[in-house]
Formats: structure tokens, sequence, C-alpha cells
């Protein structure tokens, strides 16, 4: 019974890692900001929460004592410019505490390390790795090129820019070659990293059976989700922050997220050795080819059963501040907008309604304010509307539903929604049910300067129509007897 302890076990890989150690019979211990953040998790009553910070040494010292295996999935990704220096301080931090501790072994998911120069993503994920390699502590870094599977950010690119434009003018890098590899055999190399002779400190390639340009996925996705072909025009003019536009343009990956991705792509990635098959058995059944891969993660999409998402892990630069709970909150002004709506309908039913809200399914209430919104959020860098939801029908504690976050959900009561949009100051959204089985709903709003108080002024006329129409169309759709019905476009 060793003990791994799991970083970013809120995001992506670390959301699905958790569980595959579970089931490998491993003790599992995660670190995490805020615990609050994985207690929705079906796993969350196997394993020790610590709450610690990466680029915190004592707090990181505590989460990695009496740690056989250290997994270390973290990346500033996706916030605004200066992630590399994010990840060098945190990468730093968790190293030293890692030798400090006496910890067994570091295992590490970072990109491909191609011998050419490398875009400024791959740059850091290669600079993270030699500081785990330099530590001092039994190292596997492990570098994957492409993930596909269900929810990932590399998937979901893919998925959108496939499925929405059967024409494509694209950029050069759709001639890129790359070796995609199934997030099930990304899981299965992690797991049995852990298993690694001590004496063995080092990079391994994994990469599917499958070496193909970015054009030939789009190909092939077309055809294994039995679209028509797809005709791609590649043109030598788009720049990466030209073509981060298009993708963040037409996919749910914002702007922030798309441009390091997309400036990974001018880079080929392709397994230069196969070495960890001499330490780690090829998964069962051998490596899973793209097509199957890409029919096993759409299967997951079509039945709402997508584990964790691109959108599960913490926005960088996202608002965090917990919701002010005193009424005359020092922490200065904040405006609120409450309403209630008395209903026949039965309380199960109008839980099931706030809990599916979002998404496809919608705001109910004035849907062309809240598409504007959307689209303007993604004009200034937000995450606008497109990430929707995991799952259409059950939410959980951190996850996103458009552009908010789950601050919290107690079923049958209360849903609070934290703003992740760009605004003057910070936002939430309570939706709630009293004991009479009335529906009540709160925004508020904490103003940053001069400009917030602006902000919630120059929209207060639009209140009625919108958080009031929410209230009563929620109401309504309760009474009616079941949540809107899910539109057919890609969820």
């Amino acid at each position: 019974m060793r003990l791994c302890l799991v970083t970013g076990a809120s995001g992506y890989i670390g959301g699905r890692l958790v569980p595959a150690l579970l089931d490998a019979g491993y003790r599992v211990r995660c670190m995490a900001r805020s615990a609050q953040r994985l207690r929705d998790h079906p796993w969350a009553g196997r394993v020790e929460v610590v709450e610690a910070d990466a680029t915190d040494p004592a707090s990181t010292r505590r989460a990695l004592e009496g740690v056989d295996v250290a997994y270390y999935l973290i990346h500033a990704i996706g916030g605004k410019g200066g992630f590399a220096d994010a990840d060098r301080r945190a990468a730093r931090t968790f190293a030293g505490a890692a030798r400090e501790t006496g910890a067994g072994r570091l295992v590490y998911l970072g990109g491909m390390d191609p011998d050419e120069e490398l875009s400024p993503h791959l740059r850091s994920r290669a600079e993270v790795g030699g500081i785990m390699l330099g530590s001092g502590v039994p190292t596997a870094w492990l570098r994957a090129a492409v993930i596909i599977g269900s929810g990932s950010a590399s998937f979901e690119m893919l998925r959108y820019l496939t499925e929405r434009l059967p024409v494509m003018v694209t950029p050069r890098w759709v001639h890129t070659l790359i070796q995609p590899i199934a997030i099930r055999d990304v899981l299965h190399y992690l797991v049995g990293a852990a298993e690694l002779p001590a004496e063995v400190s080092r990079g391994f390639d994994i990469g599917g059976p499958d070496v193909l340009s970015y054009g030939d996925m789009m190909r092939r996705y077309a055809a294994v989700a039995g679209l028509r072909r797809r005709i791609i025009v590649p043109v030598p003019v788009l720049s990466p922050w030209l073509s981060s536009l298009w993708v963040g343009g037409i996919t749910p990956v914002p702007g922030g997220l798309a441009r390091p991705l997309v400036e990974s792509l001018r880079n080929e990635v392709v397994c230069a050795e196969n070495d960890i098959a001499e330490f780690v058995p090829p998964p069962p059944g051998g490596a899973t080819g793209f097509d199957l891969s890409v029919a096993l993660a759409l299967r997951r999409v079509r039945e709402a059963d997508v584990a964790t998402r691109w959108s599960s892990a913490s926005t960088p630069g996202a608002p965090s501040d917990p919701l002010p709970t005193d009424p005359d909150w020092a922490g200065g002004s904040l405006y609120t907008d409450e309403r209630a709506c008395r209903t026949d309908a039965p309380p199960e039913r109008l839980w099931e309604v706030i809990e599916g809200i979002g998404g496809e399914r919608g705001w109910y209430s004035f849907p062309i304010a809240w598409r504007a919104r959307g689209v303007l959020d993604r004009l200034v860098g937000g995450v606008g509307l497109r990430r929707g939801r995991r799952d259409p029908r059950r939410l959980r504690v951190g996850e996103t539903v458009d552009f908010w976050r789950v601050e919290e959900i107690e079923p049958g009561r209360l849903l609070r929604l934290r703003a992740e949009m760009r605004l003057p100051g910070l936002a939430w959204l309570e939706l709630g049910m009293r004991q009479d089985g009335s529906f009540t709903q709160r925004a508020l709003f904490h103003p940053r300067g001069l400009a917030g108080h602006a902000y919630w002024w120059a929209f207060r006329p639009f209140h009625d129509r919108v958080f009031g129409g929410m209230c009563r169309g929620i109401v309504r759709a309760a009474e009616q007897g079941r949540p809107r019905p899910l539109s057919k476009k890609a969820n």
C-alpha cells in the first residue's frame, strides 16, 4: 500500500489518474489549493486531501511527507502571459520539497522535446522536466504529444474545428507530424511509472501507434464521426496569433489557452524512442489507435459520461475570492439583485431545472443578451459561453458552467456559481429553494474601482429582463415538467 501524491487532482489528467491509482491498489493523497474543489468527485471518500500551494515551500513539504511517489501535473498554461515563470517557480519549489522530505520518486507528464526550436509552451514543459530530473529524486518524465480523450483541450479543438468547418483554410501547421496518444494509454504509463526501479531517472517518449499530420487527424476524425470528407486548404500567412484567434472563435477553447497549443503545433512531435517498454508493458491489447481513441471519446461525449474536462482545472488569473457572507462585508460595496418566485412544481422537478442550467439548455431568459455577453467576453480574452458543461444533468463543486464555475452546491437547496468572465469586479449567481418550495435567485457583484460601479449601473436597466426573466423562466420550466431539451449541436 504505497502512498502516491497527486497534484492537479482537480484537472483533466489528475482527476482521472486518482481512480486509476486507487484501482491499482495504491493509497492516494491529493494536493489541492482548496479541498472543497475535490469533495464531489466519486473517489473523494477514498483519498486523503491536503491543502497546499506548489509555490509555498512549507505547505508543499507537508503534502509530501511520507510519500513514495509524487505525480507532478501542474501547469499554468492559459493564464495571462508569464506562464513559464509561474511554472518554473512552482517546479523548483516542488522538486526541492520532494528532495527534503525524501520522496521516493517523481513522475512528471510533459510535452515532447524535439531537437529543434521549441514553442514557448513546449519549452516551458521541457524546462520543468529538467528541473524534476535535476532534483536529486529519481524522476520519470513522460513526454506525450496530443492526448485524445473526451474532454481534453486538444480533442475539443480537433472536434469543433472538424465538425463546424467542412471547408477549412488552415495554417501551415496542418502538415506537421504528430504522434497522438489515447488518454487511457497515458494513464496506463503514469500508473506503471510508480514501479520503476530506483536507479531509473530519465525521460521517456510515449505515443500511440499512428503518426499523422493535423490535417490527417481532422480527416480521420470526420470519417469516424460519420461526417463528409473535410476539404483542407493550407495557407502560409496565418501567424500563431491569428491562428489562435481562429481556433478561439470556432472552438470552446479560449484564446489564452488556444495560443500556446497552436504555437506548439509548429513542432514535429513524434516519439524518438520506445524505451518505456523495457520497464512498463504495453497497455492491455496494445496501444490504442487514433480511430479507436476518437470513437471512444465520442461515445463518452454522446453518453454524457465525461469524467473530467480541460476546464476542470482552475483558470489562471480567474477570480477565486470566496463569496462574502456578511451583508456589511468589510471588502467594500456589494451590489445585489434578489428575486423570488412561488411555484407549485414539485421540489425535485424544480431542483432538476436548477442543476441542469446552462450549457445547451441556456439560461432561461433573453438568450440574445447571454450570447452577446459571451461573444464580448471572448473578444476581450475571456472564456465566453462555449465551455458548456461536463454533464448536462449533474454538477459538482469546481467544474464549469459556461463562463461560471460551481462554488457551492447543496442538492435540493442551493447552487452558487462564481463568474469567470472578464469583469471589473467579482460576481456570483445563487439559485436556491426555500422550505415552502419557492424559488430564490440572487446575483451579487463586488465592484473594483470606479469602472466596477459604472459597470453595475450601466447594466442595471436590463436586470429585470435578464435576471427577472431567468427567475420566471426557471419556474415555468419546472411547472411544465422538465428542463429545456438539449440542442442537437455538440455539447
